[in-house]
């Protein structure tokens, strides 16, 4: 029968071990690996205390007082350190079997010879192989001299001491066994499930691949003939010395398809996976209102750093479309602040236009922006930063319009 199965990765401890790894990661600790020792541990130290000869200073009650105290302390450690080295666990497993024979020499009716049962299985169980065995041949070894020794009916006390041993190595062993095929099943099932979620990321991506391709085809197409028309027709225009209201106009509409078609370039990035737009874009949006005439400023909160995309992009559009709608409908509209905080768990947007009386704004109360905003692009808006998990209000204040966006990051 194969005791120990080969170590293909020997820096990657097996069995109870490597579980043992896996919880101390999560923070939990299994009760099963310590029940078995403690158990057997308190037992003998209970044993020990009401035994003959009892715990004293002298001859072979100080033996007593010596294994049961040693039985004490690697109760409380076991309890309260919890030894987590190979070495620790090796020189705890090691000092509980030369304890127990401490007890057994002079206790031999006692309980004593519990703590080199849970001794031998505990090297089995927690222990590599080679730890393992130099821990148990030892211990067996000295019970073994022992009964020889001092045994009446040493013969038969031997194999029936012997036996209980294999016993308990074999219990170990199964143990220890059963352990790692719980382990890989646990692993095929997080293999599965990572799996899963490839094929899941490899479906999406060809699916934004998909609508990328109809955007680049259609929209961006379409986007760029009518901004090479329109610029032509400006340019007719002005050859023909039209209205230069019918020129402005033109013009306007020309600025609007050419910046339709910048962001329909940045969408199909953004579905190709390329870099997307994000706070550092910021700047620009600002730079686009003072050339409205609108003055507008922008604050950081907290410490800055690189956002997921979908958090960056969510950002960036919802600055966008609030700024958009400040040049569109507030007329009254001289100036616009931009608040931007990083919190621990995510990323707050204020967008708030005012007007010319310097008052500054009142807060609303998220009941009332919740349903506020209809007919400014706030669905739109709203729709997006829920997808991926945050939300936004919108309404009007005292004097103007405030935007707040939070998305988790």
């Amino acid at each position: 029968m194969q005791v120990f199965r080969p170590n293909d990765q020997p820096d990657r401890p097996q069995g109870i071990m490597f579980l043992r790894d896996k919880l101390r990661k999560d923070g939990v600790t299994d009760a099963r690996m310590r029940i078995w020792p403690v158990v057997s541990m308190v037992l003998i130290l209970i044993s020990g205390l009401i035994g003959t000869p009892t715990p004293a200073l002298w001859g072979e009650g100080l033996v007593t007082l010596l294994g049961g105290g040693t039985l004490a302390v690697l109760i409380a450690i076991e309890l309260i350190y919890d030894p987590q080295d190979d070495r620790a666990e090796f020189a705890f497993i090691l000092l509980l079997g030369l304890a127990s024979i401490a007890l057994m020499s002079v206790q031999p009716s006692g309980t004593a010879v519990l703590g080199t049962y849970a001794a031998v299985a505990s090297a089995v169980i927690r222990l590599p192989k080679r730890l393992a065995l130099a821990a148990i041949i030892p211990i067996i070894a000295i019970v073994d001299v022992g009964i020889l020794a001092t045994a009446n009916e040493r013969f038969l006390v031997f194999a029936w001491t012997n036996i209980a041993y294999v016993f308990m190595f074999v219990i170990g062993h199964l143990l220890r066994l059963s352990e790692n095929h719980q382990i890989q099943a646990r692993e095929l099932l997080e293999e599965e499930e990572r799996t899963r979620l490839a094929r899941n990321e490899a479906a999406a991506l060809d699916e934004r691949s998909r609508i990328a391709r109809e955007l680049h085809d259609v929209l961006a197409h379409s986007l760029s003939a009518l901004s090479v028309e329109l610029e032509g027709a400006r340019l007719l225009a002005l050859d023909r010395d039209v209205d230069s209201d019918v020129i402005a106009a033109i013009g306007r509409a020309h600025r609007h398809a050419a910046s339709g078609l910048d962001e329909a370039r940045a969408a199909i990035q953004a579905l190709r996976g390329d870099s997307v737009p994000g706070p550092d874009k910021l700047e620009h949006l600002i730079e686009e209102m003072r050339a409205h005439g609108i003055e507008c400023t922008l604050e950081i909160g907290g410490e800055p750093r690189r956002l997921p995309s979908e958090a960056a992009l969510a950002v960036f559009r919802t600055a966008q479309e609030a700024l958009t709608n400040v040049r569109k409908h507030a007329d009254e509209a001289e100036r616009v602040s931009i608040r931007l905080d990083y919190d621990p768990d995510g990323v707050q947007l204020i967008v708030a236009d005012h007007d010319g009386d310097g008052a500054e704004p009142r807060v609303p109360q998220p009941a009332a922006l919740a349903g506020a905003g209809s007919g400014y692009g706030v669905s739109g808006m709203r729709e997006r930063a829920e997808l991926i998990g945050g939300r936004l209000l919108a309404g009007p204040t005292e004097d103007g319009f405030r935007v707040e966006l939070w998305v988790p990051a």
